[in-house]
């Protein structure tokens, strides 16, 4: 029996006891009387106080009776509760609030004492985890019906062109390749920030109110499980769309070079796009949706983001983790300055305590890459100084470590700054600089730190140089091998970048280098073959013409296959040979005209001037097939 009844059974029974009192009241006392009337007064202010109570409970439970056919209405009901319209929503969640305000009328009352208390709250509390089952549905349906994708602008296609990839046997490298190399991936370093919708705004202020009304319920641990997992379920779904795949970091190390270049490249773009537009963004939409609630906001966002992030991160981990090859100093470069950029938008995102195990493990990642980054650079100079070969390379040419070298350094000169930054505590044999103090800007330049290692390589590559032309038996081939190797550099050097950190008195003294091996050819070459017309007083005037003849097409011979690849540097050590053997010809022959024979003189030297244009082409030729012939 409810407490209330119990209460006017009491208050009944008493009044029966007053009232048979009353027969006797002419033989009371006065002071029994007017206690009489005090409790006669009492009752009557307990009789009004307990149908009061009466009367609430009957109100109470007649709000349950109201919102609970709301409640079952839709327990049953396949439809969905938003999609049936505002009205619908707002007649549901005005029945589970209703249901509240019957639990919150109960508070205070004794439940175990007051059956029909009890009964109403056990039915109140029944009919509201109904209506929290159907709000987690409902709650779901609409983050997955309503999420919005990032613009295809974000998508694989449309990133950065693909980087050089510099193999570990310093394979030939195109120069046109190599100088077109980084204008994707670096212009797009400075991308800013900026928020996407995520979500259809239209529905935020419907998930609003069933937040709202869920936390009221104490079920806003429920809540955040469905926003939580249907959140991370969208961003896996974007990173997919990205073609970022889950490596362990077995996988990545036992990927090969050019598909790790490859996932790389997509990992950079994709760090970006994650951080700057999609958690930007994601961290806007749970600032709009839950941003009353404290600690549950930043939590919900770092459950969100964590496994995605940390999957990424764990991607670079592998990466900083992976052998020490100088071909991976490139991407190794454009990690670093990606992490870099984004390290103070990683902080500012997950500044709260929650997301603090993010945040060290993006500083973790930078600090693996400054000293995997550093390790790579200095073996690079190694890897240069161990290369070794066997046999000489074909024609005399540009050697390919002498492009591979060249055209890496002049790359790194697009991260001047970073490395000056990585290598300023590095030692560095700098026997080799040479700073032009008149300028300021070239002194600076020369300076730092990347210019002292630059110089260093440059020395050791020289070096190795001068060993490999020790393989060839023809010394005029070893000048012609140095030569073109010292030209090409003195070349790249004058042409890119890196002109402003070896300063121009290391140019002059590069040039002067290649024309003493210029010089070093003509002199072995072609004196012996001029000295074959000087009269030494026992060779007769046929004797010296035939040797001209034999000694100039032996060296015709040999030297058409030999290799000049600049056109200038070709031409211009043809002209300085005809300049050395023309006149000096022309003056055997005019001085000798009337003592030799015309079939003794084989060559005029008009045919000699065409046929030393066919030296240092590459291409071996005879005399045959001469343009004299």
């Amino acid at each position: 029996m409810p407490t209330y009844e119990v209460e006017e059974h009491i208050v009944a029974a008493t009044k029966h006891i007053l009232k048979a009192l009353e027969a006797c009241e002419d033989r009371m006392s006065d002071d029994f009387k007017r206690a009489i009337k005090d409790i006669d007064s009492h009752l009557s202010t307990m009789e009004i106080m307990t149908k009061s109570k009466g009367r609430e409970f009957m109100d109470i439970e007649e709000q349950l009776k109201c919102a609970e056919p709301k409640i079952l209405q839709w327990k049953s009901n396949p439809s969905l509760i938003w999609d049936s319209g505002p009205m619908e929503a707002k007649e549901y969640l005005q029945a589970v609030n209703q249901i509240l305000m019957v639990r919150e009328s109960l508070e205070g009352v004794l439940l175990s004492k007051n059956g029909k208390a009890r009964d109403i709250s056990f039915r109140a509390q029944c009919l509201l985890q109904l209506g929290m089952s159907r709000l987690e549905e409902e709650l779901g349906h609409i983050l997955v019906q309503h999420k919005k994708y990032i613009d295809s602008e974000y998508l694989p296609s449309h990133s950065p062109s693909s980087v050089v990839i510099y193999d570990e046997s310093f394979s030939s490298v195109e120069d046109a390749i190599a100088e077109e190399t980084f204008l994707g991936d670096r212009n797009d370093r400075e991308s800013v920030a900026y928020t996407v919708d995520l979500i259809d705004p239209h529905v935020i202020p419907h998930i609003k109110s069933i937040v709202h009304v869920m936390s009221a319920s104490n079920y806003i641990r429920e809540f955040c499980e469905v926003f939580i997992s249907n959140r991370r379920d969208a961003l896996y779904e974007y990173l997919s769309n990205l073609e970022i795949e889950k490596f362990s970091i077995e996988d990545v190390l036992k990927l090969e070079w050019d598909c790790l270049n490859s996932e790389i490249k997509k990992w950079i773009w994709a760090m970006k796009i994650i951080i700057r537009v999609y958690l930007t963004s994601e961290k806007r939409l749970c600032d709009q949706i839950l941003g009353d609630y404290g600690s549950v906001n930043s939590f919900c966002f770092v459950e969100i983001s964590k496994g995605s992030i940390l999957c990424l991160l764990n991607f670079g981990q592998a990466v900083a983790m992976g052998p020490r090859k100088p071909e991976k100093l490139v991407c190794l470069l454009n990690m670093y300055e990606a992490v870099t950029d984004l390290h103070l938008e990683i902080d500012g995102i997950f500044s709260e305590d929650e997301g603090s195990l993010i945040r060290i493990e993006f500083h973790e990642l930078l600090q693996r890459l400054v000293d995997t980054l550093t390790g790579t650079f200095l073996k690079f100079r190694n890897a240069i100084s161990s290369y070794a070969s066997t046999h000489p390379f074909p024609g005399g040419g540009i050697h390919p470590l002498t492009k591979y070298v060249m055209n890496y350094m002049t790359l790194l000169t697009e991260y001047c700054d970073t490395l000056n930054l990585l290598l300023k505590d590095e030692e560095v044999d700098d026997s080799n600089a040479v700073i032009e103090l008149e300028n300021r800007e070239e002194v600076s330049s020369s300076c730092c730190p990347l210019a002292r290692h630059l110089r260093s390589i440059t020395s050791t590559l020289e070096s190795n140089l001068v060993d490999k032309s020790k393989l060839y038996k023809d010394d005029p081939l070893q000048y012609i091998f140095l030569m073109n190797n010292m030209h090409y550099m003195v070349q790249k050097v004058k042409n890119s970048k890196l002109r402003l950190l070896f300063g121009d008195e290391w140019i002059r003294r590069h040039n002067g280098k290649f024309q003493q091996h210029a010089t070093s050819y003509m002199r072995t070459t072609w004196g012996s073959v001029v000295s074959t017309l000087r009269d030494d007083g026992r060779t007769s005037l046929k004797e010296r013409c035939r040797r001209f003849s034999n000694a100039f097409e032996e060296v015709y011979k040999i030297q058409t296959r030999w290799l000049i690849p600049d056109q200038q540097l070709r031409e211009d050590l043809q002209i300085s040979t005809s300049q050395k053997v023309i006149p000096a010809y022309r003056n055997f022959i005019g001085n000798n005209n009337n003592n030799v024979s015309e079939r003794h003189v084989k060559y005029t030297a008009d045919d000699l001037e065409e046929l030393l244009l066919d030296l240092f082409v590459g291409s071996p030729r005879s005399l045959r097939n001469s343009r004299r012939r």
